[in-house]
């Protein structure tokens, strides 16, 4: 073999051994890692809207000022007002409850007879 073809072959067994570890399982995120991605995704969601808020905007400001220097426009079609989002407010969802989280099932302790069986009628 010559020294450009070894030199390929490590590179390429290289180059799927880092995707191996890429590719790996990683934990589940905690509690205050997975609140907090939630709240980026909710102020990334309201950035949204206030673009679209502001071009919408400006779009009308550029409408009306082609109106009034056009005398031969057409007269605006009816559209829904620009909605202003108002300020950022994030309200994170409500906590578990403790025994909610640890149900029998999740547990996997066999849940009380009493619940299990229904009532006989005697």
């Amino acid at each position: 073999m010559t020294t450009p073809t070894i030199r390929s072959c490590l590179l390429a067994l290289c180059a799927a051994g880092v995707c191996t570890l890429a590719s790996a399982k990683l934990p589940a995120p905690s509690p205050e890692a997975a609140a907090k991605a939630a709240e980026a995704t909710a102020k990334t969601a309201w950035a949204g809207k206030v673009d679209n808020y502001k071009l919408c905007l400006s779009q009308d400001k550029v409408a009306a000022h082609y109106r009034k220097a056009t005398p031969s426009a057409k007269p605006a079609a009816a559209v829904a007002a620009c909605a202003d989002p108002g300020p950022f407010a994030y309200t994170p969802p409500a906590p578990k409850p403790a025994e909610a989280a640890a149900s029998p099932a999740a547990t996997g302790t066999p849940a009380p007879a009493a619940a299990a069986a229904p009532a006989s009628k005697s």
